[in-house]
C-alpha cells in the first residue's frame, strides 16, 4: 500500500467516528426538540452535515485509491448512513491499516512475498 492510499484510508477512519457521534447527538436533539423547548437541531444538523460530506468525499477518495470492490465500497457507504455505523467503519479501517503495516514489514524482512 502506498502512502497516498494509506493517507486516504486514515482520513476516512478519522472522520468516521465523529460523524457517527454527530449523528447520534442529532437524533437526541431531534427527540428533545419534540419533547421540550430545547432546539439544537439547526446547530447539530449543520455539524453533522459537514462531517457527513467529509465522510463521503473521503470515502470516494479511499474507494478510488484502495481499489475496493463494489461490495466493500457499498459496505462503507451503508455504514455512514446507519446511526452507529461509523464506529464499525472506524474499527474495520483500523484493522485493515494494521494488517497492511504487518504485511509491509513482512515484505521488507523477506518473510513473505505478500
Amino acid at each position: 500500500m502506498d502512502i497516498k492510499t494509506a493517507t486516504a484510508l486514515r482520513r476516512l477512519r478519522l472522520v468516521s467516528a465523529p460523524e457517527a457521534v454527530s449523528f447520534l447527538v442529532l437524533l437526541v436533539c431531534s427527540v428533545l426538540k419534540r419533547t421540550t423547548d430545547f432546539n439544537a437541531v439547526p446547530v447539530m444538523g449543520a455539524i453533522h452535515g459537514v462531517l457527513f460530506v467529509l465522510y463521503v468525499v473521503f470515502w470516494a477518495d479511499a474507494w478510488n485509491r484502495a481499489k475496493w470492490s463494489l461490495k466493500t465500497a457499498a459496505l462503507y457507504f451503508v455504514l455512514s448512513v446507519l446511526p452507529t455505523g461509523g464506529f464499525f467503519a472506524e474499527r474495520k479501517l483500523r484493522r485493515e491499516a494494521e494488517d497492511a503495516v504487518i504485511a509491509a514489514r513482512a515484505r521488507e524482512e523477506g518473510v513473505v512475498n505478500a
